[in-house]
């Protein structure tokens, strides 16, 4: 009853405003629930930001609990769902987010709303999901809802043609396209050289002359503590990959966002770091000299670096068959070694860390890149500008 009064007296303050005409050039940003300031929204506002327009203003929505994430003076704060949060919400010429927004937000037809997700589908999204293990709703719900949502977007961003088919059918969206590459991969291009990976590998703490080796698996919709908070699993003996690192590598864990905050301190050994929250994941792109992951849309974007992948999907049939399903078949496409026994594992990581590579895998890595980044150039972020810009004028 509380929360319902809540969400009452929200909506209603929230519909107040919107009778004041729109701001022009007011952005509100927001990443993955108010609880990041990274991804897509951030490359975008970065580049707002650097036009140096007087005539914009940004506006970056974060949680009142996640407030310390932003540690630039220059950004302007509203909290979710605060007062000064309803009002510029109401009255701003532009929304960018990358996930959902709440069910009971109205949205106003002057203000765009540009979605910019946050990767490219492998697992079933949404509309196309089979099967549902996420607690507190159930699958037809959950499209419902989700389908609430989608019809609010009036801009979707595309990292590619894949990409662009699938979300035609998994959110039936049926207004315009921003066929423009993430945004968020602009800087793969633009700092993918020595200068600036050495400078964020100082910044990071990061040794200068070790590899480095970058594990971001996805969640388990199955493997929760309750309702919006998941568990995580390191599926490998932390023992065993220190003697495997050696003094000759170190090794990064990056977290879902949705199990970020459960990852404990998995080891204190000076080779393992934990860059779960408040590291924009790029930056560990560029310093890292191969990606582990299982499931997750990481190794989409990290393929834009053509470098070393290795897959670990150590419940690889349970994920496929009963938790999401997949469009495509990831054990035959992968643009590197795809193992499921946890001693593989450790023999392919053994031969990266002796070679630096995966020889068998250099013509899968190259048509991967083909297929699935030939949008990208480094200027996603400026194209979606424009192209929301002058359709809005």
């Amino acid at each position: 009853m509380k929360q319902k009064l809540i969400i009452f007296v929200l909506s209603s303050m929230f519909r107040i405003f919107s009778l004041l005409p729109v701001i022009p050039n007011v952005y509100v940003f927001e990443s993955q629930y108010g609880r990041r300031f990274d991804d897509n929204p951030k490359a975008i506002y970065d580049y707002l930001y650097m036009q140096n327009d007087k005539k914009n203003k940004l506006y970056w929505s974060i949680r009142y609990r996640d407030r310390d994430i932003v540690k630039d003076e220059n950004v302007k704060i509203v909290y979710r769902f605060s007062i000064r949060w309803l009002y510029y919400m109401a009255r701003a010429n532009f929304w960018i987010i990358n996930a959902r927004m709440p069910k009971w937000l109205p949205k106003r037809k002057e203000t765009k709303y540009v979605q910019t997700w946050h990767g490219t589908p492998l697992k079933k999204l949404a509309l196309d999901m089979d099967t549902f293990s996420m607690p507190g709703s159930n699958l037809e719900n959950y499209k419902k809802n989700f389908l609430i949502e989608t019809q609010k977007w009036d801009y979707l961003v595309a990292p590619n043609q894949y990409s662009k088919d699938i979300f035609k059918s998994c959110f039936a969206f049926e207004k315009s396209f921003i066929d423009s590459g993430y945004p968020r991969n602009d800087v793969l291009y633009q700092k993918d050289n020595d200068k600036d990976i050495k400078a964020i590998k100082k910044q990071l703490g990061i040794p200068l002359d070790k590899k480095v080796i970058l594990y971001a698996p996805t969640w388990r919709d199955d493997y929760y503590i309750s309702k919006g908070k998941y568990k995580f699993h390191v599926p490998f003996d932390m023992d065993q990959l220190i003697h495997l690192l050696g003094n000759d590598a170190v090794f990064i864990f990056r977290a879902h966002y949705l199990v970020a905050e459960s990852l404990d301190n998995s080891s204190t050994h000076p080779n393992i770091f934990n860059f779960s929250t408040n590291i924009d994941i790029s930056d560990l792109y560029l310093v890292s000299d191969l990606l582990i992951t299982d499931y997750s849309s990481v190794f989409f974007d990290y393929a834009n670096l053509k470098r070393p992948m290795l897959f670990y999907a150590y419940d690889y049939e349970h994920y496929r068959d009963k938790l999401r399903g997949f469009y495509f078949d990831l054990e035959k496409n992968a643009p590197g070694p795809f193992v499921i026994e946890e001693n593989t594992f450790y023999e392919k990581l053994t031969i990266f860390l002796e070679t630096g590579t995966f020889e068998n895998y250099q013509t899968n890595l190259v048509d991967f890149y083909n297929a699935f980044c030939n949008w990208e150039d480094g200027n996603a972020a400026a194209k979606l500008v424009k192209q929301i810009q002058s359709r809005n004028q």
